[in-house]
């Protein structure tokens, strides 16, 4: 998962909590309640009895933090609390030298990893705008993992991404952008209300815009990839202002990318539950 704190929890044990723990600041009962708040993130919730005898006993507490490592969490959501509780838990326990070596600790992990948050005083976790974007193409991967057609729509635009590194030609860029408005029109077609055929048309039968103007850019867009000569069609020789480059690639694969939330409601994404409380 890109840029998540689930995909690279285990990394965390080496990284943050044992030369936390081998600090001189750090309680003997540290992981007694550092458990306590990490067990409720967890995919499969304690027992009252099972929780009790682990962070009764700081030998155990430290033993069982130790092995969460394999642990299988709720979801990205809950990790990000924890981390957060974890500094206020620091803080109680033992003051500003526990819950800022903690927070030094972290800050260095989320470089080390390029996680998807920025850290923000006292320790507070919020979405980068590479986080954000690096959710919603991991949950558009997931979506079009659910249908063979667009499984391999999705795996035909990751190709033509990938032949970018034999040379970045006009032509493979175009390709680029072609595959991806094939995509784009197949995650609108699994819409009930779309009958249509072409991007374009698909807008018009599509009904979840926040406003008028934001179904007309796609739509305006849809019509660069078939007016522009060699992309979808023919084209139109005479529109074209210059060549195409990288900068547009990577300009048209961000808007694309970013539409494709009008195109269907089910893009399963982190952002909602991360930034509310």
């Amino acid at each position: 998962m890109y840029g998540e704190f689930i995909g690279v929890w285990p990394e965390t044990w080496k990284a943050i909590w044992l030369p936390l723990a081998e600090s001189d600041a750090a309680p003997t009962d540290m992981f007694c309640e550092l458990y306590r708040e990490l067990a409720t993130a967890f995919a499969t919730p304690l027992s009252v009895e099972s929780l009790a005898d682990v962070i009764d006993n700081q030998e155990l507490s430290w033993k069982a933090f130790e092995s969460s490592q394999n642990a299988k969490f709720s979801n990205e959501a809950a990790l990000v609390r924890f981390f957060e509780i974890a500094f206020e838990v620091l803080d109680d326990l033992n003051g500003d030298d526990l819950s800022n070596t903690y927070f030094g600790f972290l800050n260095a992990f989320i470089e080390k990893y390029s996680l998807g948050y920025t850290l923000r005083r006292p320790c507070l976790l919020s979405p980068s705008l590479p986080g954000i974007f690096s959710d919603l193409v991991r949950s558009l991967k997931n979506f079009t993992d659910t249908d063979m057609h667009l499984r391999t729509l999705f795996r035909g635009h990751e190709e033509a991404i990938r032949d970018l590194r034999f040379g970045a030609t006009e032509e493979r860029i175009k390709s680029c952008i072609s595959r991806q408005v094939m995509l784009m029109e197949a995650i609108a077609a699994t819409s009930d209300n779309v009958k249509a055929q072409t991007l374009g048309d698909m807008c018009e039968q599509l009904h979840d815009w926040p406003h008028k103007t934001i179904q007309i850019s796609l739509e305006k867009l849809y019509g660069f990839a078939s007016n522009y000569p060699g992309i979808r069609h023919a084209g139109n020789p005479s529109s074209k202002l210059r060549d195409i480059d990288t900068r547009d690639l990577s300009a048209l694969s961000i808007l694309f990318t970013g539409y494709s939330q009008y195109l269907t409601s089910e893009l399963d994404t982190n952002l909602s539950s991360l930034i509310t409380k």
